[in-house]
């Protein structure tokens, strides 16, 4: 018997909002909709389909009454697949992202940014194909 890693799950005042922003940072699509929450994926998951194999886990945004409060314990990390790292950072902050500091220091090869209610992720070197 085994467990399949199947949603991530983030507190939030906005799950709409968040929802959308992780949306267009990943190209996924909202799968499912409920009272306070709301789901995206780059899949349907299915009972079959989480059976027969490990698919990517989907995100679960969930209204929650408190704000944050510290630094994250888990945050995600993304890598851009069709530009430079640079690039990928400037279309976050477009999109209601902003650069954060947690202590990394300078001269890192990744970025620390925050989604719009401040849950930190990382924006990791690029998978572009180099020229």
């Amino acid at each position: 018997m085994t467990s399949r890693f199947t949603e991530l799950t983030v507190d939030c005042h906005d799950p709409e909002l968040l929802a959308a922003f992780w949306c267009a940072v990943l190209d996924f699509e909202v799968i499912d909709r409920g009272e306070d929450k709301v789901e995206i994926g780059s899949w349907e998951p299915t009972v079959e389909e989480v059976r027969a194999r490990q698919m990517p886990p989907t995100l679960v945004f969930i209204q929650v009454p408190e704000g944050k409060t510290a630094k994250n314990r888990l945050h995600l990390d993304v890598s851009p697949i069709d530009g430079s790292t640079d690039d990928e950072v400037t279309r976050l902050l477009g999109l209601g992202a902003t650069k954060v500091d947690v202590g990394q220091g300078p001269g890192r090869s990744w970025v620390v940014m925050a989604d719009p209610e401040g849950n930190e992720f990382c924006v990791l070197r690029t998978l572009a194909p180099s020229d």
